[in-house]
């Protein structure tokens, strides 16, 4: 109910559609039942000798004799036998109401009724085509209404699932994984959609149905109809205890889907690699044990599915029983009452009978249908539920509240007692520290690098500049302001970055080097992709620079991919530049056109290089270096000095610079 509440929020913009929708759905019962009552006409008519007509004129005035029998009767009660005159006189009121409705069916619904009894057959069936045909035209237009909310609360779910996923940090999404929020954007909010139409359409509709059948059994024989629903609560108790093992098999069934997600995904991300190393089988292996556990999990939901159906249509038996038994006995005996126990006003007839055995159905056939609808729902409220989990998600690097505006930077960045561990679920202290008690001030203007060997924390480091995290301990500031008081936009608009793996969108040349400065005109992208070299290769394009670059820039090679995305840092004009191993994946032609880029970029601002290599023609580049080892800083100075005075910065050039002449 809760997760019901909450869909209704997303729905309550389109409440128009809401009320048609079940006015519609009032519509559809109406006809339903009403078709089920004209089962009462069809009876009479063809088992009783008499037109209509001659029936109600012979029930009217048996009726009549009937009252004043009963009026006689109370007027000999004496006054003090309270009992006898209360029973007298229920029965005059049964009896009254009973010749009220004959009389209305008289004056305004007989004179339209034919006298001939085939023709009446005929006006009564031509009456269930039409309203059948009227009902369907109502189904219609509520499928309609309601197909349009659901797609439209459902887009602003993913939307707002989405919006909400692009505010997190970066540890918060890669604890969600790109494969799950994937799953939870597409088939959870999918399944939850469908949910929520079967909801609004079936739910809404088949219950109505059921309710008004039984409002009309309990005019024509209450105490029969109360006899037959008195099983209702027994169905209600099983969908309730159905529903907890379906919700949490549904649960378990999406998450399984996940990881046929993760799967796919994976090895489509590498497939070259996949392919070159012949590792097709194991990838398929991956996604069979993927399907089997889905498999196992999604026959649990079918072993309960098939389960209800039966269960509800046997209790559906005994409550068309337990009506049937004791109206047949009294339809064959003519009387009112068994044992003793009155179970009708008046001694009840073939066709009263009949129509309550319709209305009766009447009622079945929406609870089997809400039978088969149960475990869907079940399903979708599971998707609900993994869906509100990442729109509920709080970022762990929040906004400030009375944020302080930031000039360009133009003094330092200075690291503070900086501590950082990385998060996972469970536990915060599952991982060691990733940064222990980091130090560092950085002068506007300078150009710094950071090495280290693999896991020493240089990434890391440079991660917290732009706040995609946050230190677990310390404070990052930026010419003495903590830019945890800093709005993220107000940060991040003075900082550029170019990361080893490059990515480009799938998009024209020119609008990916736009994407780091929507505002700058055609002259400033010219200008971005001069400073970057990339003017000779873009030259060569089929296009130029509205040449599409394919997924991930994948009809680039990795030089023209870099110098893209650098061209794409210059003109977001930052004042902090950030290359984390932006040269370590390309040529060494390329690699001197960046660095030779940077040189002339790299004045007037602060720059953070992170690199295993360090050559000639990078030292003409850099003012200092940072030696990370282990998540503590080892040196810190000149190239030169630091070859003297640190044997680790020494061993560990070697090492590289052996690893990269091998490659």
């Amino acid at each position: 109910m809760q997760q019901l509440i909450r869909l209704g929020t997303y729905a309550w913009p389109y409440r128009k559609k809401i009320v048609l929708s079940i006015v519609c759905a009032l519509l559809v019962s109406a006809f339903w039942s009403l078709n089920l009552s004209i089962t009462f006409p069809i009876v009479r008519v063809l088992f009783e000798g008499d037109s209509l007509h001659a029936n109600v004129d012979r029930e009217i005035s048996e009726l009549k004799t009937e009252i004043q029998g009963y009026q006689q009767n109370l007027d000999a009660v004496k006054d003090s036998d309270v009992a006898e005159h209360a029973r007298v006189q229920r029965k005059i009121n049964d009896a009254s109401q009973v010749l009220l409705t004959r009389q209305v069916t008289k004056d305004v619904i007989l004179p339209y009724v034919p006298e001939d009894k085939f023709k009446t057959i005929l006006l009564i069936l031509g009456l269930v085509v039409s309203a059948t045909v009227v009902k369907g035209i109502f189904i219609y237009f509520q499928e309609i209404l309601v197909g349009s909310l659901v797609n439209a609360a459902s887009n602003d779910i993913r939307a707002d699932v989405f919006r909400n996923a692009l505010k997190l940090d970066c540890q918060s999404l890669a604890g969600i994984g790109t494969s799950n929020l994937t799953s939870r954007l597409t088939n959870d909010v999918g399944e939850m959609g469908l949910g929520l139409r079967l909801f609004g359409a079936d739910l809404v509709r088949e219950p109505l149905k059921a309710v008004l059948c039984i409002i009309v059994a309990l005019y024509i024989n209450w105490r029969l109809t109360a006899v037959g629903i008195l099983v209702l609560p027994l169905i209600g108790l099983l969908f309730s205890r159905s529903g907890k093992a379906l919700r949490k098999s549904s649960r378990q069934t999406l998450e399984t889907m996940s990881s046929i997600y993760h799967c796919i995904s994976e090895t489509l991300d590498a497939v070259r690699i996949v392919v070159a190393f012949g590792r097709q089988d194991r990838h398929q292996q991956q996604l069979v044990d993927a399907n089997t556990e889905y498999y196992n999990r999604s026959q649990k939901l079918v072993r309960v599915t098939a389960l209800v159906r039966p269960a509800t249509e046997l209790l559906g038996i005994i409550a068309f029983i337990s009506i049937l038994i004791p109206g047949a006995y009294m339809v064959l005996n003519r009387t009112d009452q068994i044992a003793g126990i009155k179970l009708a006003a008046r001694p009840l007839e073939m066709a009263e009978l009949a129509t309550l055995y319709a209305l009766l159905a009447g009622v079945l056939d929406p609870v089997r249908k809400l039978s088969g609808i149960l475990p869907i729902m079940r399903r979708s409220m599971s998707a609900a539920d993994r869906v509100f989990e990442v729109i509920d998600l709080k970022t762990m690097v929040p906004e400030p509240e009375a944020p302080v505006v930031l000039p360009r930077h133009c003094e330092s960045i200075e690291f503070e007692n900086v501590s950082f561990r990385y998060l996972s679920t469970g536990s915060a202290n599952s991982h060691p520290l990733s940064l222990h008690d980091i130090s560092l001030k950085v002068n506007f203007g300078e150009v710094v690098a950071i090495v280290g060997g693999n896991g020493s924390g240089k990434s890391t480091l440079t991660s917290l500049i732009p706040r995609l995290m946050d230190p677990t301990d310390g404070a990052v500031k930026v010419d003495g302001v903590d830019i945890a008081c800093v709005t993220s936009m107000d940060l991040r608009n003075q900082i550029g970055i170019v990361t080893q793996d490059t990515m480009l969108f799938d998009d024209t040349v020119y609008n990916n080097i736009l994407y780091g400065n929507p505002d700058a005109d055609a002259h400033m992208v010219e200008e971005a992709i001069r400073m970057s070299h990339a003017a000779e290769f873009i030259l060569t394009l089929p296009e130029g620079m509205n040449t599409r670059v394919g997924a991930k820039g994948q009809r680039l090679s990795g030089g023209q991919k870099q110098r893209i995305s650098l061209a794409r840092a210059i003109l977001r004009n930052p004042s902090i530049l950030i290359l984390d191993e932006a040269t370590s994946a390309i040529d060494a032609e390329s690699e001197n056109l960046i660095y030779k880029a940077l040189r002339e970029f790299s004045r007037g601002r602060t720059t953070f290089i992170i690199t295993h290599v360090i050559n000639q023609t990078f030292l003409d580049l850099i003012d200092r270096v940072v030696v990370l080892d282990r998540g503590r800083i080892s040196a810190i100075g000149r190239h030169e000095d630091l070859l003297k005075t640190t044997p680790d910065y020494s061993r560990l050039l070697q090492m590289e610079t052996t690893l990269r002449r091998a490659a």
